[in-house]
């Protein structure tokens, strides 16, 4: 249900939840190799990130991106939102352009509850959340 571009976005964002701070501002090309992401790739993402707010970053000798508190509650539909487009998550598997409630795919049946069910769970955790559950042990950041 995710593009890469989205799970790249996300895993650069948890990487810096992490891993920086106003004082400690991490570059786009110290984030390629700990999340697996090619760096022109993960600098546009970043880029993005940034001019949207999900992300912080200041230019410079001492520059770099890092997550402010602000930051860290954003939620996590918006950050794939921005990525992927407001359609991806609700768009039909089968990518059948009339595929709705009224006219379902074959498919449609079997994953609108669980579809549904992920998006509200997006729109309801921050990314604050996922660091808590890391610093709790309930999950982790192999990065």
């Amino acid at each position: 249900m995710l593009s890469n571009s989205s799970k790249y976005a996300l895993k650069a964002v948890l990487y810096l939840a992490v891993h920086s701070s106003v004082e400690n501002k991490i570059l786009a090309k110290d984030i390629t190799k700990p999340i697996n992401v090619p760096r022109a790739y993960i600098a546009k993402i970043l880029q993005e990130l940034s001019r949207h707010q999900i992300v912080s970053s200041t230019r410079g000798p001492k520059g770099g991106f890092y997550l402010n508190e602000e930051n860290r509650k954003t939620r996590l539909i918006d950050i794939i939102s921005l990525i992927d487009g407001d359609n991806r998550l609700t768009s039909c598997v089968l990518s059948l352009h009339k595929c709705d409630y009224e006219n379902p795919c074959p498919m449609h049946h079997l994953v609108d509850d669980t579809k549904a069910s992920f998006v509200e769970k997006l729109r309801q955790t921050s990314v604050e959340d996922l660091i808590l559950d890391i610093k709790l042990g309930k999950s982790f950041l192999p990065i």
